[in-house]
């Protein structure tokens, strides 16, 4: 019965709110960084608080196949607007590393090399850029559809390289990126885990 309520209400919601409201909380951090609010290191902690916003999403947008399956609960219709502002959030992660805390174009590739954390970061980049690419209705036709649910596939890894750039990121190993790694473990484990089918009499 709460899974039914929850799936009418979800029909009566347009998709336009969940970019709205997702781009909501990104703004509030660009607001204490520019207003002094995010310490003493604002480029640094910007640069974390972009990072996680694109994390949450994306794990939010994987979860919409589990909660089908095993809660009955349908919001299939919101996860390319889930996808997208995951992706807009690791575009502005990425942007605030390049051009606010590098700055130097000589010293990208470098780190890019010589930082597993950031080698591993790049290539969750480089496998969800083509699936941002490809998210319209038009591409799904282009490509047809079981072509295109293989190509998206990438985002189990793509998730996986967010959650271990994070684990490696942070120094002493805090406990909230351990957390995000064992969401992002119970996600990615419930999306392969079979459905149980009824019982027959």
């Amino acid at each position: 019965m709460v899974a039914q309520a929850i799936n009418r209400a979800a029909r009566a919601v347009p998709t336009w709110p969940v970019y709205a409201l997702g781009l909501l909380p990104g703004l509030w951090f660009w607001w204490l960084g520019l207003t002094g609010g995010l310490g003493a290191e604002p480029i640094k902690a910007l640069e974390q608080e972009l990072g996680k916003l694109a994390l949450q999403f994306l794990i939010a947008c994987l979860a919409v196949t589990p909660l089908r399956r095993f809660a009955g609960v349908n919001l299939l219709r919101f996860r390319r607007a889930l996808g997208l502002v995951s992706f807009f959030y690791v575009l502005q992660h990425l942007s605030v590393w390049l051009l606010l805390d590098i700055g130097d174009p000589a010293r990208i590739w470098a780190d890019i090399v010589k930082r597993p954390y950031i080698t591993i970061g790049m290539a969750g980049f480089a496998m969800l850029l083509p699936l941002a690419l490809t998210s319209t209705d038009g591409a799904v036709r282009r490509m047809g559809g079981a072509a295109w649910r293989r190509l998206h596939r990438l985002s189990y890894p793509a998730l996986i390289a967010g959650a271990a750039h994070y684990l490696i990121l942070v120094k002493g190993w805090p406990a909230e990126p351990i957390v995000y790694a064992a969401i992002v473990a119970g996600v990615l484990g419930l999306r392969v885990m079979p459905r149980r089918r009824a019982a027959v009499a």
